[in-house]
């Protein structure tokens, strides 16, 4: 997993590497080289993490926070007429026997069967010995991808010349290609999902922000990163803005204030799916994966039926590669010259 981690960030960052290699000169002897390029290159993501723990984790403390003082009772008052109506028209369309309370319509609806709950007793030695036991496996972690990404920035042939070493000479020439032309497609489409999550944090936060709706950054950092998962993204982004828009606002009327909030929510992240769809995912899609949309669709579903969520997050990658050694060590198959007449990397833009 770490190897895996250090391989798609290096891979990311072969345009900073090229980037830092070019422009980063002293005088007109000296230029950076590929071991200065490649600590550039992690400090700029330790720069751009620094940034985000700043502005985001404070945001969740806080809210989080808030919700410690939110009383249950207060929620199930401000939403007691909306509740009151759902609760009717369940029993008038036979959904339930009889009439239930509100708290308990609310229970059902948030997956509980009561919302009272009483507080487990916490083990202090125990939660101590985790606390430590993760932290020490954190900064293994750390340390381990922080080591292996260096080292495949600066000698982008690494994995290359690996494969090479373990396989028959026969195959060289074939398997140089196939790691360099999954390089280039992989460095494209997570460059590609970088920009995408940039560009949707932006919009959301912006727009959220301009119509009055509060933690509109919280929102739109949590969006951004979630609409990473193909279709169930978005919907969980927009459930959650939804959520904090509900849990920061109880105090007003639901009818004439909290409805109009969600409207504009929901607006917000309708136009942001407009956004995404129509103009970022065939951007990203034609200049790295050069699958149609139906293949896509169909990876993502056997995705996420073999692996869940992350099944539908690595469907794309994973379909990449696949593709790319298809066609370089079984082109004379006719079904594979199907699915990889699209991929020759000299026309991708």
């Amino acid at each position: 997993m770490y190897m895996v981690i250090g391989w798609l960030l290096a891979m990311i960052g072969q345009p900073l590497m090229r980037f830092f290699q070019k422009y980063v000169r002293i005088g007109k002897k000296w230029q950076a080289s590929k071991s200065v390029a490649a600590s550039l290159t992690l400090l700029t993501y330790f720069i751009v993490l620094g940034v985000l723990f700043v502005a985001f984790v404070p945001l969740v403390l806080e809210q989080a926070e808030n919700l410690t003082y939110v009383d249950r009772s207060d929620i199930t008052e401000a939403l007691n007429v909306p509740l009151s109506q759902a609760n009717n028209w369940l029993k008038e369309n036979g959904m339930v026997a009889d009439s239930l309370s509100n708290q308990d319509l609310l229970g059902k609806v948030v997956g509980v069967e009561k919302l009272d709950t009483q507080e487990a007793g916490q083990n202090i030695f125990g939660a101590f010995t985790s606390i430590v036991s993760f932290a020490g496996n954190f900064m293994i972690a750390l340390f381990s991808i922080i080591f292996i990404t260096f080292f495949l920035l600066r000698d982008k042939n690494l994995l290359t010349n690996f494969a090479v070493s373990i396989l028959p000479t026969r195959y060289e020439e074939k398997i140089r290609e196939a790691v360099e032309d999954i390089t280039e497609m992989l460095s494209r489409y997570f460059t590609g999902i970088l920009t995408q999550i940039s560009i949707i944090t932006i919009f959301v936060y912006l727009g959220l922000t301009l119509l009055g709706v509060k933690n509109a950054l919280l929102i739109a950092l949590f969006a951004a990163l979630i609409n990473v998962i193909p279709y169930l993204g978005p919907i969980i982004g927009a459930a959650f803005g939804v959520l904090i828009t509900i849990s920061s606002n109880l105090d007003i009327s639901f009818y004439s204030e909290m409805l109009p909030l969600l409207g504009k929510v929901v607006f917000v992240f309708g136009c942001m799916q407009l956004l995404d769809n129509f103009i970022l995912q065939p951007f990203i899609f034609s200049n790295s994966v050069k699958a149609h949309p139906l293949e896509i669709f169909l990876i993502i579903l056997i995705g996420a039926q073999l692996a869940g969520i992350p099944g539908m997050i690595l469907a794309i990658p994973t379909y990449t590669v696949v593709r790319v050694i298809a066609k370089i060590f079984l082109s004379k198959y006719r079904i594979v010259k199907g699915i990889t007449q699209n991929m020759d990397l000299d026309e991708v833009d």
